[in-house]
Protein backbone atom coordinates (compact mmCIF):
# COMPACT_ATOMS: atom_id res chain seq x y z
CA UNK A 1 0.00 0.00 0.00
CA UNK A 2 1.43 3.27 -0.91
CA UNK A 3 1.05 6.41 0.57
CA UNK A 4 -0.71 8.53 -2.45
CA UNK A 5 -0.79 12.41 -2.34
CA UNK A 6 -3.23 13.87 -5.19
CA UNK A 7 -2.72 17.73 -5.81
CA UNK A 8 -5.76 19.23 -6.86
CA UNK A 9 -9.49 17.76 -6.81
CA UNK A 10 -10.67 18.59 -9.60
CA UNK A 11 -12.57 16.13 -11.85
CA UNK A 12 -9.22 13.69 -13.08
CA UNK A 13 -7.67 14.41 -9.53
CA UNK A 14 -10.78 12.88 -7.70
CA UNK A 15 -11.39 10.66 -10.38
CA UNK A 16 -7.53 9.41 -9.76
CA UNK A 17 -7.92 8.89 -6.17
CA UNK A 18 -11.68 7.22 -5.71
CA UNK A 19 -9.60 4.43 -8.75
CA UNK A 20 -6.58 4.34 -6.63
CA UNK A 21 -8.38 4.21 -2.91
CA UNK A 22 -10.36 1.11 -4.66
CA UNK A 23 -7.53 -0.57 -4.80
CA UNK A 24 -5.86 0.02 -1.86
CA UNK A 25 -3.88 2.80 -1.81
CA UNK A 26 -3.85 5.25 1.24
CA UNK A 27 -5.29 8.33 -0.64
CA UNK A 28 -5.10 12.13 0.35
CA UNK A 29 -6.33 15.21 -1.82
CA UNK A 30 -5.31 18.37 -1.09
CA UNK A 31 -7.32 21.11 -2.96
CA UNK A 32 -6.59 24.62 -2.48
CA UNK A 33 -10.35 25.76 -3.17
CA UNK A 34 -12.82 25.32 -0.48
CA UNK A 35 -14.81 23.32 -2.65
CA UNK A 36 -13.75 20.42 -4.63
CA UNK A 37 -14.44 19.77 -8.71
CA UNK A 38 -11.55 22.94 -10.19
CA UNK A 39 -13.13 24.18 -13.15
CA UNK A 40 -16.07 22.22 -13.37
CA UNK A 41 -17.10 25.40 -10.89
CA UNK A 42 -21.08 26.37 -10.02
CA UNK A 43 -22.57 29.77 -8.54
CA UNK A 44 -25.72 30.10 -7.05
CA UNK A 45 -27.16 33.49 -6.90
CA UNK A 46 -30.18 34.56 -4.75
CA UNK A 47 -33.09 36.92 -6.04
CA UNK A 48 -36.64 37.86 -4.36
CA UNK A 49 -38.08 35.55 -7.30
CA UNK A 50 -35.53 32.32 -5.90
CA UNK A 51 -32.49 31.18 -6.51
CA UNK A 52 -30.54 30.85 -9.98
CA UNK A 53 -28.23 27.97 -9.95
CA UNK A 54 -24.99 27.86 -12.82
CA UNK A 55 -22.42 25.65 -13.94
CA UNK A 56 -19.63 27.97 -14.56
CA UNK A 57 -17.32 25.19 -16.26
CA UNK A 58 -18.64 22.27 -18.72
CA UNK A 59 -22.23 22.49 -19.56
CA UNK A 60 -22.13 18.87 -21.76
CA UNK A 61 -21.17 15.14 -20.89
CA UNK A 62 -19.89 13.28 -23.32
CA UNK A 63 -18.60 9.53 -23.31
CA UNK A 64 -21.01 8.67 -20.93
CA UNK A 65 -19.51 5.08 -20.86
CA UNK A 66 -16.00 6.38 -19.74
CA UNK A 67 -17.97 7.66 -16.40
CA UNK A 68 -19.78 4.29 -15.97
CA UNK A 69 -16.66 2.30 -16.13
CA UNK A 70 -15.18 4.92 -13.65
CA UNK A 71 -17.91 4.08 -11.27
CA UNK A 72 -17.65 0.53 -12.01
CA UNK A 73 -13.94 0.47 -11.37
CA UNK A 74 -14.55 2.22 -8.06
CA UNK A 75 -17.46 -0.52 -6.38
CA UNK A 76 -20.51 1.46 -7.38
CA UNK A 77 -23.31 2.48 -10.21
CA UNK A 78 -23.10 5.28 -12.55
CA UNK A 79 -27.18 5.97 -12.29
CA UNK A 80 -27.07 5.70 -8.05
CA UNK A 81 -25.43 8.75 -7.82
CA UNK A 82 -26.33 11.43 -10.97
CA UNK A 83 -29.27 11.34 -13.44
CA UNK A 84 -28.30 11.48 -17.46
CA UNK A 85 -30.60 13.14 -19.59
CA UNK A 86 -29.67 13.00 -23.35
CA UNK A 87 -30.03 16.16 -24.91
CA UNK A 88 -31.31 16.95 -28.25
CA UNK A 89 -30.45 18.86 -30.21
CA UNK A 90 -26.74 18.70 -29.11
CA UNK A 91 -26.13 22.25 -30.33
CA UNK A 92 -28.59 24.68 -32.51
CA UNK A 93 -25.99 26.41 -34.76
CA UNK A 94 -26.83 29.73 -35.92
CA UNK A 95 -25.46 31.11 -38.46
CA UNK A 96 -24.81 34.35 -40.26
CA UNK A 97 -26.88 36.41 -42.59
CA UNK A 98 -30.41 34.45 -41.75
CA UNK A 99 -31.54 31.16 -43.26
CA UNK A 100 -32.29 28.16 -40.77
CA UNK A 101 -30.66 26.80 -38.14
CA UNK A 102 -28.70 23.44 -37.64
CA UNK A 103 -30.07 21.50 -34.76
CA UNK A 104 -26.88 18.51 -34.38
CA UNK A 105 -28.20 14.93 -32.83
CA UNK A 106 -26.46 11.42 -32.08
CA UNK A 107 -27.88 10.11 -34.73
CA UNK A 108 -25.78 10.25 -37.91
CA UNK A 109 -28.50 9.53 -40.39
CA UNK A 110 -30.96 12.19 -38.76
CA UNK A 111 -28.14 14.48 -38.53
CA UNK A 112 -27.76 13.91 -42.25
CA UNK A 113 -31.16 14.89 -43.06
CA UNK A 114 -31.35 18.00 -41.20
CA UNK A 115 -28.22 18.80 -43.04
CA UNK A 116 -30.25 18.15 -46.20
CA UNK A 117 -33.22 20.00 -45.58
CA UNK A 118 -31.69 22.89 -44.47
CA UNK A 119 -28.56 23.04 -46.64
CA UNK A 120 -29.31 20.65 -49.41
CA UNK A 121 -28.75 17.20 -50.49
CA UNK A 122 -25.16 18.18 -52.04
CA UNK A 123 -23.63 19.59 -48.08
CA UNK A 124 -25.47 16.11 -47.00
CA UNK A 125 -23.41 13.98 -48.97
CA UNK A 126 -20.29 16.32 -48.30
CA UNK A 127 -20.62 15.54 -44.26
CA UNK A 128 -21.26 12.06 -45.06
CA UNK A 129 -18.03 11.45 -46.48
CA UNK A 130 -16.16 13.61 -44.03
CA UNK A 131 -17.99 11.15 -41.16
CA UNK A 132 -16.65 8.34 -42.64
CA UNK A 133 -12.69 9.78 -42.43
CA UNK A 134 -13.84 11.05 -38.59
CA UNK A 135 -14.70 7.51 -37.94
CA UNK A 136 -11.52 6.39 -39.00
CA UNK A 137 -9.54 9.14 -37.28
CA UNK A 138 -11.93 8.04 -33.94
CA UNK A 139 -10.99 4.95 -34.02
CA UNK A 140 -7.36 4.54 -34.19
CA UNK A 141 -7.34 7.66 -31.43
CA UNK A 142 -9.50 5.31 -29.34
CA UNK A 143 -7.62 2.08 -29.91
CA UNK A 144 -4.23 3.44 -29.71
CA UNK A 145 -4.14 7.08 -27.73
CA UNK A 146 -6.83 7.85 -25.64
CA UNK A 147 -6.17 4.85 -23.44
CA UNK A 148 -2.07 4.94 -22.62
CA UNK A 149 0.85 6.89 -21.52
CA UNK A 150 2.02 8.65 -24.59
CA UNK A 151 5.60 10.01 -23.22
CA UNK A 152 7.02 11.76 -26.36
CA UNK A 153 6.71 12.12 -29.59
CA UNK A 154 8.81 8.53 -30.46
CA UNK A 155 5.63 6.85 -28.63
CA UNK A 156 3.52 8.00 -31.20
CA UNK A 157 5.57 7.21 -34.08
CA UNK A 158 6.31 3.91 -32.76
CA UNK A 159 2.43 3.00 -32.79
CA UNK A 160 1.51 0.23 -35.31
CA UNK A 161 -0.29 2.74 -37.29
CA UNK A 162 -2.23 0.60 -39.89
CA UNK A 163 -1.96 3.14 -43.34
CA UNK A 164 -5.83 3.34 -43.56
CA UNK A 165 -5.61 5.05 -40.00
CA UNK A 166 -2.32 7.35 -41.08
CA UNK A 167 -4.27 8.43 -44.54
CA UNK A 168 -7.60 9.24 -42.14
CA UNK A 169 -5.42 11.72 -39.29
CA UNK A 170 -3.30 13.30 -41.96
CA UNK A 171 -0.29 14.08 -40.16
CA UNK A 172 0.60 18.19 -40.62
CA UNK A 173 -3.08 18.77 -42.40
CA UNK A 174 -5.02 21.13 -40.13
CA UNK A 175 -8.90 20.91 -39.08
CA UNK A 176 -9.43 24.07 -41.51
CA UNK A 177 -8.01 22.32 -44.34
CA UNK A 178 -10.23 19.20 -43.69
CA UNK A 179 -13.25 20.90 -43.75
CA UNK A 180 -12.40 23.05 -47.02
CA UNK A 181 -11.25 20.06 -48.60
CA UNK A 182 -14.63 17.90 -47.51
CA UNK A 183 -17.47 20.56 -47.32
CA UNK A 184 -18.73 22.76 -50.03
CA UNK A 185 -20.89 24.43 -47.80
CA UNK A 186 -19.75 27.26 -45.60
CA UNK A 187 -21.38 27.06 -43.07
CA UNK A 188 -20.51 23.04 -42.48
CA UNK A 189 -17.04 24.06 -42.61
CA UNK A 190 -17.96 26.92 -39.86
CA UNK A 191 -19.61 23.98 -37.81
CA UNK A 192 -16.41 22.28 -38.17
CA UNK A 193 -14.44 25.07 -37.25
CA UNK A 194 -15.66 25.49 -33.69
CA UNK A 195 -14.68 22.08 -32.69
CA UNK A 196 -10.88 23.21 -32.36
CA UNK A 197 -11.78 25.22 -29.55
CA UNK A 198 -13.05 22.40 -27.91
CA UNK A 199 -9.36 22.14 -27.10
CA UNK A 200 -8.58 25.57 -26.71
CA UNK A 201 -7.01 25.79 -30.12
CA UNK A 202 -7.44 28.10 -33.71
CA UNK A 203 -8.37 25.48 -36.98
CA UNK A 204 -6.24 26.80 -38.95
CA UNK A 205 -3.51 25.73 -37.04
CA UNK A 206 -5.14 22.88 -35.15
CA UNK A 207 -4.51 19.25 -36.37
CA UNK A 208 -6.95 17.58 -38.60
CA UNK A 209 -7.13 14.90 -35.93
CA UNK A 210 -9.56 16.68 -34.11
CA UNK A 211 -12.08 15.55 -36.43
CA UNK A 212 -12.06 12.93 -33.58
CA UNK A 213 -14.30 15.11 -31.33
CA UNK A 214 -17.24 15.92 -33.23
CA UNK A 215 -17.56 12.30 -34.22
CA UNK A 216 -17.35 11.80 -30.56
CA UNK A 217 -20.18 14.18 -29.49
CA UNK A 218 -22.09 13.35 -32.39
CA UNK A 219 -22.01 9.25 -32.31
CA UNK A 220 -22.52 8.93 -28.65
CA UNK A 221 -24.47 11.74 -28.16
CA UNK A 222 -24.37 14.90 -25.19
CA UNK A 223 -26.04 14.33 -21.91
CA UNK A 224 -27.11 16.64 -19.05
CA UNK A 225 -26.78 16.03 -15.40
CA UNK A 226 -30.12 17.28 -13.66
CA UNK A 227 -29.08 19.36 -10.98
CA UNK A 228 -26.55 20.63 -13.28
CA UNK A 229 -22.78 19.02 -14.33
CA UNK A 230 -21.61 19.94 -10.84
CA UNK A 231 -23.52 16.91 -9.27
CA UNK A 232 -20.56 15.07 -10.89
CA UNK A 233 -18.42 16.89 -8.43
CA UNK A 234 -20.32 15.86 -5.25
CA UNK A 235 -20.73 12.13 -7.10
CA UNK A 236 -16.96 11.95 -7.26
CA UNK A 237 -16.48 13.51 -3.88
CA UNK A 238 -18.50 10.88 -2.07
CA UNK A 239 -17.34 8.00 -3.91
CA UNK A 240 -13.75 9.03 -2.40
CA UNK A 241 -14.76 9.09 1.34
CA UNK A 242 -16.70 6.19 0.76
CA UNK A 243 -13.54 4.27 -0.15
CA UNK A 244 -11.70 6.39 2.33
CA UNK A 245 -10.02 8.73 0.61
CA UNK A 246 -9.10 11.94 3.29
CA UNK A 247 -9.93 15.11 0.93
CA UNK A 248 -8.54 18.49 2.85
CA UNK A 249 -9.90 21.87 1.02
CA UNK A 250 -7.63 25.45 1.59
CA UNK A 251 -4.44 23.02 1.65
CA UNK A 252 -2.46 24.80 -1.13
CA UNK A 253 0.62 23.07 -2.10
CA UNK A 254 3.57 24.85 -2.32
CA UNK A 255 6.37 22.81 -3.37
CA UNK A 256 6.83 19.34 -4.47
CA UNK A 257 9.79 17.63 -2.48
CA UNK A 258 11.66 15.31 -5.27
CA UNK A 259 15.24 14.93 -3.65
CA UNK A 260 17.47 12.44 -5.31
CA UNK A 261 15.86 11.77 -8.55
CA UNK A 262 12.22 10.54 -6.50
CA UNK A 263 9.26 12.45 -4.44
CA UNK A 264 9.09 12.24 -0.71
CA UNK A 265 6.26 14.28 -0.01
CA UNK A 266 4.91 17.70 -0.79
CA UNK A 267 5.04 21.14 1.23
CA UNK A 268 1.84 23.13 2.97
CA UNK A 269 1.52 26.56 2.69
CA UNK A 270 1.99 27.98 6.33
CA UNK A 271 2.84 24.66 7.97
CA UNK A 272 5.69 23.56 8.33
CA UNK A 273 6.35 19.45 8.50
CA UNK A 274 5.86 18.60 4.91
CA UNK A 275 3.28 15.66 4.28
CA UNK A 276 5.11 12.78 3.34
CA UNK A 277 4.21 10.82 -0.09
CA UNK A 278 5.37 7.66 -2.11
CA UNK A 279 3.44 8.63 -4.83
CA UNK A 280 2.48 11.92 -5.86
CA UNK A 281 -0.57 13.07 -8.29
CA UNK A 282 -0.51 16.59 -9.77
CA UNK A 283 -3.91 17.36 -11.06
CA UNK A 284 -2.81 20.91 -11.86
CA UNK A 285 -1.29 22.95 -14.84
CA UNK A 286 1.70 21.31 -16.24
CA UNK A 287 2.64 24.94 -16.31
CA UNK A 288 2.07 25.40 -13.09
CA UNK A 289 3.79 22.47 -11.81
CA UNK A 290 7.06 22.81 -13.71
CA UNK A 291 7.19 26.45 -12.91
CA UNK A 292 6.31 26.34 -9.14
CA UNK A 293 5.84 23.17 -7.69
CA UNK A 294 8.91 20.79 -9.28
CA UNK A 295 10.81 23.73 -10.87
CA UNK A 296 11.49 22.07 -14.22
CA UNK A 297 12.51 24.59 -16.98
CA UNK A 298 13.63 22.04 -19.33
CA UNK A 299 10.02 21.21 -19.55
CA UNK A 300 8.67 24.67 -19.61
CA UNK A 301 9.15 25.18 -23.41
CA UNK A 302 6.79 23.53 -24.65
CA UNK A 303 3.56 24.88 -22.64
CA UNK A 304 3.87 28.49 -23.90
CA UNK A 305 1.54 28.11 -26.57
CA UNK A 306 -1.85 28.57 -24.37
CA UNK A 307 -5.27 27.18 -24.93
CA UNK A 308 -7.99 30.32 -25.28
CA UNK A 309 -9.91 31.37 -22.50
CA UNK A 310 -13.61 31.99 -22.13
CA UNK A 311 -15.36 35.30 -21.27
CA UNK A 312 -18.65 34.71 -19.28
CA UNK A 313 -21.54 36.28 -18.75
CA UNK A 314 -24.07 34.33 -15.85
CA UNK A 315 -27.35 35.86 -16.65
CA UNK A 316 -30.64 35.45 -14.75
CA UNK A 317 -33.98 36.28 -17.19
CA UNK A 318 -37.86 36.53 -16.95
CA UNK A 319 -39.54 34.52 -18.93
CA UNK A 320 -38.94 31.89 -21.82
CA UNK A 321 -36.64 32.18 -24.72
CA UNK A 322 -37.54 29.21 -26.77
CA UNK A 323 -33.85 28.64 -27.02
CA UNK A 324 -32.23 24.88 -26.99
CA UNK A 325 -30.22 23.61 -24.14
CA UNK A 326 -27.24 24.56 -26.14
CA UNK A 327 -26.87 27.25 -29.11
CA UNK A 328 -23.85 28.75 -31.36
CA UNK A 329 -24.34 32.09 -32.75
CA UNK A 330 -21.90 32.49 -35.37
CA UNK A 331 -20.02 35.65 -36.47
CA UNK A 332 -19.75 37.22 -39.90
CA UNK A 333 -16.15 36.46 -39.89
CA UNK A 334 -15.07 34.08 -37.84
CA UNK A 335 -11.02 34.46 -39.16
CA UNK A 336 -11.72 37.44 -37.62
CA UNK A 337 -12.30 36.20 -34.61
CA UNK A 338 -9.62 34.19 -34.32
CA UNK A 339 -7.19 36.46 -35.34
CA UNK A 340 -8.46 38.93 -32.38
CA UNK A 341 -8.66 35.97 -29.44
CA UNK A 342 -4.88 34.78 -30.16
CA UNK A 343 -3.24 37.53 -32.16
CA UNK A 344 -0.03 36.91 -33.47
CA UNK A 345 2.66 37.25 -31.44
CA UNK A 346 5.88 36.64 -34.23
CA UNK A 347 4.41 39.48 -35.57
CA UNK A 348 3.98 41.91 -32.78
CA UNK A 349 0.01 41.38 -33.21
CA UNK A 350 -1.56 42.14 -29.86
CA UNK A 351 -4.34 39.41 -28.83
CA UNK A 352 -7.72 41.93 -28.06
CA UNK A 353 -11.65 41.12 -27.36
CA UNK A 354 -12.89 40.02 -30.89
CA UNK A 355 -15.64 43.15 -31.72
CA UNK A 356 -17.93 40.35 -33.28
CA UNK A 357 -17.44 37.26 -31.24
CA UNK A 358 -19.10 33.61 -31.66
CA UNK A 359 -21.71 33.66 -28.63
CA UNK A 360 -22.31 30.32 -26.85
CA UNK A 361 -25.33 30.18 -24.84
CA UNK A 362 -26.69 27.55 -22.42
CA UNK A 363 -30.25 27.40 -21.48
CA UNK A 364 -30.81 24.12 -18.99
CA UNK A 365 -34.36 23.22 -19.43
CA UNK A 366 -34.34 22.02 -15.51
CA UNK A 367 -36.34 23.42 -12.58
CA UNK A 368 -33.95 23.12 -10.43
CA UNK A 369 -31.82 25.44 -11.67
CA UNK A 370 -34.02 28.62 -11.60
CA UNK A 371 -37.00 29.78 -10.41
CA UNK A 372 -40.10 29.76 -12.22
CA UNK A 373 -40.69 31.83 -14.88
CA UNK A 374 -37.22 32.57 -15.59
CA UNK A 375 -33.94 31.32 -17.15
CA UNK A 376 -30.59 30.81 -15.91
CA UNK A 377 -28.03 31.80 -18.70
CA UNK A 378 -24.50 30.96 -19.14
CA UNK A 379 -23.08 33.01 -21.96
CA UNK A 380 -19.33 32.12 -23.10
CA UNK A 381 -17.62 34.00 -25.52
CA UNK A 382 -14.12 33.29 -26.75
CA UNK A 383 -11.20 35.13 -25.21
CA UNK A 384 -7.80 35.95 -24.86
CA UNK A 385 -5.90 34.79 -21.76
CA UNK A 386 -5.47 37.31 -19.04
CA UNK A 387 -1.95 38.47 -18.44
CA UNK A 388 0.50 41.30 -20.39
CA UNK A 389 2.33 39.29 -22.91
CA UNK A 390 1.30 39.70 -26.59
CA UNK A 391 -0.85 36.96 -26.77
CA UNK A 392 -2.40 38.40 -23.89
CA UNK A 393 -5.30 40.49 -22.38
CA UNK A 394 -5.38 42.30 -19.12
CA UNK A 395 -8.46 41.16 -17.92
CA UNK A 396 -8.45 43.35 -15.07
CA UNK A 397 -7.70 46.69 -16.32
CA UNK A 398 -10.41 49.29 -15.29
CA UNK A 399 -13.93 49.09 -17.13
CA UNK A 400 -12.74 46.34 -19.65
CA UNK A 401 -14.63 43.77 -17.95
CA UNK A 402 -18.34 45.45 -18.15
CA UNK A 403 -18.01 47.53 -21.58
CA UNK A 404 -17.26 43.98 -23.03
CA UNK A 405 -20.19 42.46 -21.25
CA UNK A 406 -22.10 45.05 -22.83
CA UNK A 407 -21.00 44.23 -25.88
CA UNK A 408 -21.81 40.75 -26.01
CA UNK A 409 -25.44 41.23 -24.79
CA UNK A 410 -25.34 44.06 -27.92
CA UNK A 411 -24.34 41.29 -30.22
CA UNK A 412 -26.80 38.84 -29.25
CA UNK A 413 -29.81 41.57 -29.32
CA UNK A 414 -27.89 41.63 -32.99
CA UNK A 415 -28.52 38.24 -34.09
CA UNK A 416 -32.16 38.14 -32.66
CA UNK A 417 -32.18 37.72 -29.16
CA UNK A 418 -32.25 40.63 -26.95
CA UNK A 419 -32.61 40.15 -23.42
CA UNK A 420 -31.51 43.15 -22.04
CA UNK A 421 -35.40 44.02 -20.82
CA UNK A 422 -35.41 40.56 -19.60
CA UNK A 423 -32.04 40.74 -17.36
CA UNK A 424 -32.79 40.21 -13.03
CA UNK A 425 -29.16 40.47 -12.93
CA UNK A 426 -25.59 39.77 -14.39
CA UNK A 427 -22.61 38.34 -13.38
CA UNK A 428 -19.49 38.45 -15.10
CA UNK A 429 -16.61 36.28 -15.47
CA UNK A 430 -13.10 36.75 -16.74
CA UNK A 431 -10.10 35.04 -17.94
CA UNK A 432 -8.47 36.65 -15.09
CA UNK A 433 -11.30 35.61 -12.58
CA UNK A 434 -10.93 31.53 -13.79
CA UNK A 435 -7.18 32.04 -13.20
CA UNK A 436 -7.85 33.36 -9.51
CA UNK A 437 -10.54 30.20 -8.92
CA UNK A 438 -8.78 27.68 -10.35
CA UNK A 439 -5.35 28.18 -10.74
CA UNK A 440 -5.50 27.44 -14.56
CA UNK A 441 -2.31 29.98 -15.94
CA UNK A 442 -3.89 33.29 -17.63
CA UNK A 443 -7.52 31.32 -17.23
CA UNK A 444 -6.38 29.09 -19.80
CA UNK A 445 -9.61 26.53 -20.41
CA UNK A 446 -7.06 23.57 -21.45
CA UNK A 447 -3.89 24.36 -21.09
CA UNK A 448 -1.27 24.34 -23.79
CA UNK A 449 -3.70 24.84 -27.42
CA UNK A 450 -5.20 21.26 -28.67
CA UNK A 451 -2.61 19.24 -30.50
CA UNK A 452 -1.73 15.14 -30.25
CA UNK A 453 0.72 15.67 -27.70
CA UNK A 454 0.29 16.73 -24.26
CA UNK A 455 2.68 16.55 -21.10
CA UNK A 456 3.18 13.20 -20.19
CA UNK A 457 1.51 11.33 -17.58
CA UNK A 458 4.68 10.30 -15.90
CA UNK A 459 6.44 13.03 -14.38
CA UNK A 460 10.66 13.67 -14.84
CA UNK A 461 10.67 12.36 -11.29
CA UNK A 462 10.54 8.64 -9.90
CA UNK A 463 7.01 8.72 -8.03
CA UNK A 464 5.44 11.37 -10.19
CA UNK A 465 2.28 11.24 -12.16
CA UNK A 466 -0.05 14.07 -14.32
CA UNK A 467 -3.09 14.27 -14.27
CA UNK A 468 -6.24 16.29 -15.80
CA UNK A 469 -6.80 18.65 -18.48
CA UNK A 470 -2.97 19.84 -19.17
CA UNK A 471 -1.49 16.64 -19.73
CA UNK A 472 -2.45 13.81 -22.06
CA UNK A 473 -4.98 12.43 -23.37
CA UNK A 474 -6.00 16.53 -23.22
CA UNK A 475 -9.12 18.54 -22.13
CA UNK A 476 -13.13 17.91 -21.42
CA UNK A 477 -14.97 15.83 -18.83
CA UNK A 478 -14.46 12.34 -20.54
CA UNK A 479 -10.39 13.34 -21.54
CA UNK A 480 -9.53 13.97 -18.16
CA UNK A 481 -11.30 11.10 -16.52
CA UNK A 482 -9.50 8.71 -19.23
CA UNK A 483 -6.08 10.81 -17.72
CA UNK A 484 -7.18 9.35 -14.18
CA UNK A 485 -7.85 5.72 -15.68
CA UNK A 486 -4.19 6.03 -17.24
CA UNK A 487 -2.49 6.99 -14.60
CA UNK A 488 -4.08 4.53 -11.84
CA UNK A 489 -3.40 1.67 -13.89
CA UNK A 490 0.66 3.11 -14.53
CA UNK A 491 0.55 3.22 -10.45
CA UNK A 492 -1.19 -0.07 -10.86
CA UNK A 493 -3.08 -1.82 -7.27
CA UNK A 494 -1.59 -2.22 -3.85
CA UNK A 495 -1.80 -5.67 -3.84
Amino acid sequence: MARIVVVGAGVGGLATAARLAATGHQVTVLERAGTVGGKLGRYVRDTPAGAFHFDTGPSLLTLPDVFHDLFEATGAKLDEYLDLAPVDPIVRHVFPGGGPALDSCADPAEFAARIGAAFGDRAAADWQRLWRRAARVWQASHRDILRRPIDSPLDLAALAWRLGDLAAIGPGRTLRGLGRRHLSDPRLRMLLDRYATYTGADPRRAPAALVAVPYAELTFGGWYLRGGLGTLADALLTRCLDLGVVVRTGATVTRIDAAGGRVHGVRLRGVAAPVPADVVVANVDALTLYRDLLPSPRRLAGLTDRSLAGFVLLLGLTGDSGLAHHNVFFPGDYDAEFDAVFGHPGRGVRARPATDPTVFVTVADDPVVRPAGHEAWFVLVNAPRHGTATGAVDWRRPGLAEAYADRVLDVLAERGVDVRDRLVFREVRTPADLDDATGAPGGSIYGTAGGLLRPANRGPAHGLWLVGGSSHPGGGLPMVTLSAQIVADDIGPAW
